[in-house]
């Protein structure tokens, strides 16, 4: 049994949770994607690329394969569930197109530190077409010797073979979506998935090499209560993979159209939800992993962990990276570029996409040039959330602000997060304590003009809890 300093500590805890959750971006970008806009075009894209070769710049290269066997009710990506494998070898043929325009603008002295395959499911791909698509860009890019190199994997329908032919290919780094082992939740959620064939698919893994690997979980599915879900972390921990990432699930079904195929009466309450983060907070933790913040959690030994001491951890649309360096080129539907100056988005509708492609086009739908009060607040938020904390004089003088005054009304915002124990506001310093890690959302919000300008047609974001 808790003792009572137990319990009313949890009490505390749960009652912060539900003070701070509310709407709020994930900040993978600054500005966030919703104020991305179409005046925004190919020409400023292809301009962007022209001028922003520097041979000493790194490379981030992102794939988008949108293709699934079967459609997870909850999913918020961009995805297209078939059965009919054509479409993948099909689309195949309009990312050699596209990654042929890019490397083409692209200085071939630049060298590619990162290269991620996302999804929907990359690992729906056959072996021998990982390996054709990871050909295709060996060809156009410089691929460094030690990139690093992370596909997304799905273990329903994988084979080791997928597995050998990332490995050949450069894999590196695997992310497996495992969401929850209970088997009520899987099959309110479309995705059926034994605790057995996830064992075998991680130990294929690891027996093949693969240097990190990641675990998906979600909160907040229908049927989930913290019963359930501790043996969820029970089997998982012993597993023992070398980060999490623990996302909370977002029901927007006026965005997803397919979330209504869940049962909202199925959806845990309000305060269940909450319980569910107390007990990974208090699990993971026990468990020696370390909060880097934004539901991602790393062994000690991480160089996601040991980035984040060195004020190295960046963050992009990837979520945490140690390659504040490079550049993002982006593939495939959907996808999103960065460059330090620029953000940009490809068409999202899969027929368009491949239209656009197929026309002689880089496929732009919509982006975004930075202003320098972009990359003011941007540089802001980012510290909150990757370096934990923040020497305001210092900021102040690499951009030739008074920051007290620049920041004002965001300031004004901080003495109750500080009351809450969230922050410690010292002088000219302001630092995200332990139990802050887990409201970096709502820290960051108060440096976010956008969220501050007065407006009836803000974006909608999921909650921060």
């Amino acid at each position: 049994m808790r003792n009572p300093s137990e319990i009313e500590t949890m009490s505390a805890f749960t009652a912060l949770l539900e003070k701070y959750s509310k709407p709020g971006p994930r900040y993978t970008s600054y500005p966030t994607a919703p104020y991305f806009h179409t005046g925004f075009k190919e020409a400023d894209w292809r301009e962007e690329l022209r001028t922003s070769q520097s041979p000493e710049r790194g490379l981030s290269l992102y794939v988008h394969i949108p293709f699934c066997d079967t459609l997870c009710y909850y999913c918020g990506c961009n995805m297209v569930a078939t059965g009919e494998y054509g479409k993948a070898t099909q689309y195949l043929g309009y990312l050699e197109q596209e990654m042929s325009r890019t490397a083409e603008l692209t200085d071939p002295r630049r060298q590619v530190k990162q290269l991620h395959w996302g999804g929907g499911t990359p690992t729906y791909l056959k072996p021998d077409d990982i390996r054709k698509l990871m050909g295709m860009i060996r060809a156009r890019f410089n691929i460094a010797p030690d990139a690093e190199m992370g596909c997304e994997a799905d273990p329903r329908e994988l084979t080791r073979e997928h597995l050998v032919a990332l490995r050949e290919s450069g894999f590196n780094r695997l992310s497996l979506g495992v969401q929850d082992l209970d088997e009520q939740v899987q099959k309110s959620v479309n995705r059926v998935q034994p605790e057995a064939m996830i064992a075998q698919v991680y130990g294929w893994a690891r027996e093949l090499g693969f240097q990190s690997i990641n675990m998906d979980l979600i909160v907040g599915l229908p049927h989930q209560n913290t019963a359930s879900f501790a043996h969820t972390l029970d089997k998982v921990l012993v597993w023992a993979p070398d980060r999490f990432a623990i996302f909370a699930y977002a029901h927007v079904p006026w965005m997803k159209k397919h979330q209504k195929l869940i049962n909202e009466a199925d959806l845990p309450a309000f305060a269940t939800r909450l319980d569910l983060q107390q007990l990974i907070h208090e699990r993971l933790g026990a468990a020696g992993y370390l909060n880097i913040g934004m539901d991602h959690y790393a062994k000690p030994e991480d160089e996601m962990v040991k980035a984040q001491r060195n004020k190295t951890l960046w963050r992009n649309f990837q979520g945490y990276t140690t390659h504040k360096e490079c550049d993002i080129y982006a593939f495939g539907a959907s996808s999103i570029s960065q460059t330090p100056e620029v953000y940009m988005q490809n068409e999202k509708n899969l027929k368009k996409y491949q239209e656009l492609v197929g026309a002689g086009h880089l496929p732009v739908e919509r982006g975004l040039r930075l202003t320098r009060e972009d990359h003011i607040r941007r540089e802001a938020i980012t510290r909150i959330m990757c370096d934990l904390e923040m020497d305001t004089a210092a900021f102040g003088r690499e951009f030739g602000i008074d920051f007290d005054r620049h920041f004002a009304e965001g300031l004004a915002d901080l003495p109750p997060l500080a009351d809450d124990g969230l922050i410690r506001l010292e002088p000219g310093r302001i630092v995200v304590t332990d139990l802050g890690r887990l409201f970096l959302r709502n820290i960051a919000m108060c440096f976010d003009a956008y969220l501050k300008q007065q407006s009836t047609d803000q974006p909608r974001y999921s909650r921060t809890a």
